[in-house]
Order: structure tokens, then sequence, then C-alpha cells
């Protein structure tokens, strides 16, 4: 089992920018794949940004080159540094951790809001 913490959330105006992280605890051996997903209000969940175990990332058109997501060293704390924010990437940021292939391994953090407004 693998716990996910998310923090950083928070209310800031259009053009700011804002981290997010997500800390993970427990058997890690299952995570191939790191990432933030999103979900606003009336809307389906959808990927923010991956990272993979060899580091290549992948973006949503959406976010890339305002975006960027990371990792410690240990693998163990997710980051997502998030410049230039719009009203639209208003909502809440949700951590994921799984293996590619097996979907037991298939862990999500309780969310984090993020509110973008003037």
């Amino acid at each position: 089992q693998v716990q996910l913490v998310e923090s950083g959330g928070g209310l800031v105006q259009p053009g700011e920018s804002l981290t997010l992280s997500c800390a993970a605890s427990g058997s890690m051996f299952s995570i191939q794949v790191m990432g933030w997903y999103r979900q606003a209000l009336g809307k389906q969940r959808e990927m923010v940004a991956e990272i993979f175990g060899g580091g290549a990332t992948n973006y949503a058109d959406f976010v890339k080159g305002r975006f960027t997501i990371s990792r410690d060293k240990t693998r163990t704390t997710l980051f997502l540094q998030m410049n230039s924010l719009r009203p639209e990437d208003t909502a809440v940021y949700y951590c994921r951790m799984y293996h590619v292939f097996e979907q037991r391994y298939n862990y999500w953090g309780q969310g984090t809001q993020v509110t973008v407004s003037s």
C-alpha cells in the first residue's frame, strides 16, 4: 500500500505561481509512474503531467511551458511547479502513483484545491 498526501494548494491571482507537493509513504516498489491530475467543478478528471521511472515527462497541452513536474532523489515526493496560472487552472489537484500494467497498484491522494481568481 502507498499513501499519498498533497499540499501546497491555495488561492492565487492570475499570473502568479504555486508549487504543489505530494508526499508518498509505504511500499513504493510497485510504482512506475507519478503524476498530477486535476478535476474542475462539473468536469471530468484530467491528466496534467506525469513523470516516468527513467525521468521522462509528459504534459497536457494546456500546461506545456507553464507547469513543471519533478520528484526528489528518493522518489517519495512529487512536485508540480505551476507558473502563469490562469482562472481556468482552478481545480482540485490530485497526485497519482501507479504501475502501468498492474492495476492493483494505483494510488490517489485526497486532492488539494487550487483557485486562481482576481
